[in-house]
């Protein structure tokens, strides 16, 4: 798996104790690591804490709430986490000292792996969720605001995105006219050099009535090009209408039927997934974009083998002539 990385700043008593705000006053920070994935966590996480109260602000001084999002697929991604958190540690002393409340969680993937070590290391920190369990974090907050540190990073049963709340219009307007739109997660490739398996879980794919009814939001708000994600996109799979399978390219298919949605995309795919109807929908679909990430990782068979990407040099030669033709 290979990421575009992102950091950005987007979304963000009793006598002796910080003063704990009304719920309509709180303010949250969410520092975005890593991948097109975390942002679109972000904002989800923005969104559900929206309807607990919390107002985005990207001043982090004015936040009652930081949360940093974390990514661990690049090296010493947990270092630059911990600094972070030291010098969100002497922020949240001041703000103790002006008798006002701030929480510090972290999430994302480097929750997921570190777990009960972020608290041990960080005093600062009260809660770590990882990425399968957003949806809990209103009820992780109450649980917080009454003295607990909590870990949450248990593989939830339930599907999390029946349970999180959907993009607010006023925010995808505020957003611009493209939007990211998580289709799957996780990956079953296990190849050698990469943590995702073990930090989002078993490849999940979201079911085909849920995925178009957020594209059909997005486009209504005004969105007019969305871009599928997926640690591992061309492995989607989910039933249509009338029971059939349906792969990644037959849910494109769909998805260019919505009024208003001009441009599709995806990211980031395997070379292992990419089937005849994929490929198709590249050769007929004038939404989908003429722009396809798939990594090699090496021309070399031996690599490849050590690597764990269960394909050849000669079988991703012959993927693109496919491709092409």
């Amino acid at each position: 798996m290979d990421l575009n990385t992102i950091e950005s700043d987007d979304i963000g008593t009793t006598a002796g104790q910080p003063a704990v705000l009304p719920a309509a006053a709180r303010k949250v920070f969410i520092k975005t690591y890593g991948c097109q994935m975390n942002v679109y966590d972000s904002q989800r996480m923005a969104d559900a804490l929206a309807a607990d109260g919390y107002s985005a602000t990207d001043a982090i001084g004015e936040a009652d709430l930081v949360l940093l999002n974390t990514c661990h697929i690049r090296e010493k991604a947990a270092e630059k986490v911990y600094s972070e958190l030291g010098r969100i540690r002497a922020m949240k002393a001041e703000r103790a000292l002006a008798g006002r409340e701030m929480l510090v969680g972290v999430a994302g993937c480097v929750a997921q792996a570190e777990g009960a070590e972020i608290i041990r290391r960080s005093s600062a920190v009260d809660l770590v969720i990882g990425p399968q369990t957003y949806h809990r974090l209103p009820d992780v907050l109450a649980r917080v605001r009454g003295g607990e540190k909590i870990v949450e990073t248990d593989y939830a049963i339930e599907d999390k995105f029946e349970h999180l709340p959907q993009p607010r219009r006023a925010e995808v307007i505020k957003r611009g006219v493209t939007a990211f739109l998580t289709v799957q997660e996780g990956c079953d490739k296990f190849c050698t050099f990469c943590v995702v398996p073990y930090t989002r879980g078993s490849e999940v794919s979201r079911p085909v009535a849920q995925i178009v009814a957020e594209a059909e939001r997005l486009a209504e708000a005004g969105v007019r090009e969305v871009t599928l994600l997926g640690q591992n996109v061309n492995a989607w799979h989910g039933q249509g209408g009338s029971g059939q399978e349906w792969g990644l390219g037959r849910l494109l298919f769909r998805l260019a039927e919505i009024p208003g949605l001009a441009r599709l995309r995806y990211t980031t795919s395997h070379p292992r997934d990419m089937d005849d109807e994929l490929i198709a929908a590249h050769r007929d679909l004038p939404a989908l974009m003429p722009y396809l990430h798939l990594p090699v990782q090496s021309g070399s068979d031996r690599i490849l083998k050590a690597m764990n990407r269960r394909h050849t040099a000669r079988d991703y030669l012959a993927l693109l002539d496919r491709i092409r033709t």
